[in-house]
Formats: C-alpha cells, structure tokens, sequence
C-alpha cells in the first residue's frame, strides 16, 4: 500500500478511535458517577495529568525529530549539488583528451541519482537504480584516476577529492533513506492518544457533551500524527523535497 494511504488510514483510524474512546468513557464516568464525585477523583487527577503530559513529550520529541530529518534531506540536497558541481568544475584540469568523456560520464552518473529519487518509493526500483549507478560511479573513477596518472600534480589532483565527496554524499543519502522512526513509537503513541481520549470522556461524563471538544480535540491530534508521519517520509507524501531537488535539475540542465 502506498505510504500516503498508510498515514492516511492510521490517521483516520486514530480519530475515529479516539471519537468512539471519549464517547465511551463519558457513559462509563456517567454509569459510575465518577464525574460527581469529586473526592474519589482528587487522586486520578494525578495519574491523568502525566497520561496527557506523557502524551505531549512524545508527540514533541517525534515532531522535532521527523522535522530535524526532514531539514538534513533538503541539506543533503543541497551538498550533493554542491559537490557535483564542484566536481564538473574540476574535470577541466585534467588532461584535455580525456575531458569529454569524463564529462559524458558525470552526466550520466547525474541522471541516475535524478532517476534513483524519482523511483524513491519503489524499493526494487531504487535497489536496481542504485545498481546502474555504482557501476557509472565505478567507470567514471576509472576513468578520473586514469587520466590524473596521464599528468601527476597537484592541480589534477584536485579531482580525486572532489570525486571522493560525490560519491560520499550519495552513500550518505542512500543509507538516510532508512532513518526513519520506529515503528513502535507510532504505536505507542496511538495507545496514549486512545488512553488519553478515554479518561477525556470520564473527566467531562458530567457536563453537557460538547461536539466541538468531541471532534476537536481528536482532530487535531490525528491530523498532527498525519504531519508528523508525511514529514518523515516527504518522498511520498505530500509535504515533498521536489522544490529542492529542482537544484540538482538545474545543474543537470547545465551540464548541457
């Protein structure tokens, strides 16, 4: 299923439990008349406070990881373009026969790494995209190291790093691919949500229901989750790294 659908569903799932969990508890807090006695509740007043407060810290600590992710991509982006025009740069010091085909082969080493992300959400494909680049990554430093032996100095020695940070920075996004958070914080997370909406529903079971507080209060905790999920991984959903990544097809364009 596709990762939108996904945080889709969950978030949906989340609203809708956490509807059907305060409507539950105002009948439990009602049929026990917990809500009116509040001597028995001076104490779970307590226990509710550090389930919603619980809840909170784990909903801060996941937004401002997935968010601190979601920046290092576009960063990382940014230092890939950065490196590969450093590097087409640098291929004008090399040995001038050798120059168009080390270009051709930069430009083909561009255009899988912009195929490698267009595929992002298909793993096969990105594992056989991966492929067809290392084996352009591995002619390209051939030919590189080929033709820096042709003229031994320090100004096309200048290549071999550029080169070696290119490829670095590729290795680097590929494994960032995988950070992502666990899966069980998400789950952890829904059970406090859900938690949190019960005791909700016995804390209000004596006051007039409230539609706005009902729908609200669920709402917009499951369309933070959906953000919060979208932003961690912003290949498939719709808070998207297209406007960054247009830097590297802009370089590409001027590669010719």
């Amino acid at each position: 299923m596709h990762r939108t659908s996904e945080s889709i569903l969950l978030a949906v799932g989340i609203f809708v439990g956490m509807v059907g969990l305060l409507e539950l508890g105002r009948r439990l807090g009602a049929a026990r008349g917990a809500a009116a006695d509040d001597g028995k509740r001076a104490g779970l007043g307590s226990i509710e406070a550090a389930i919603f407060g619980l809840m909170g810290l784990l909903i801060a600590f996941t937004f401002s990881g997935t968010a601190s992710r979601y920046e290092h991509r576009r960063q990382l982006i940014v230092d890939e373009a950065n490196a590969i025009g450093t590097a087409w740069l640098r291929l004008d010091l090399v040995p001038q026969a050798a120059q168009p085909g080390l270009h051709d082969l930069l430009r083909r080493y561009l255009d899988e790494r912009l195929a490698t992300y267009e595929l992002w959400g298909d793993a096969d494909a990105v594992r056989t995209s991966l492929e067809r680049t290392a084996a352009v990554q591995a002619e390209l430093w051939a030919h590189a190291t080929a033709a820096c032996r042709e003229r031994p100095d320090a100004v096309t020695a200048q290549l071999v790093p550029a080169l070696n940070a290119v490829f670095d920075i590729a290795t680097t996004r590929t494994m960032y691919r995988e950070a992502h958070t666990p899966n069980i914080v998400y789950l952890v997370l829904a059970a406090l949500a859900f938690a949190s909406a019960l005791l909700a529903g016995i804390a209000v079971a004596g006051s007039a229901r409230s539609w706005v507080h009902m729908i609200g209060f669920p709402l917009l905790l499951s369309v933070t989750i959906y953000v919060i999920l979208d932003l961690e991984y912003p290949r498939v959903g719709l808070l998207r790294l297209d406007a960054t990544e247009q830097v590297l097809v802009e370089l590409r364009q001027s590669m010719g």
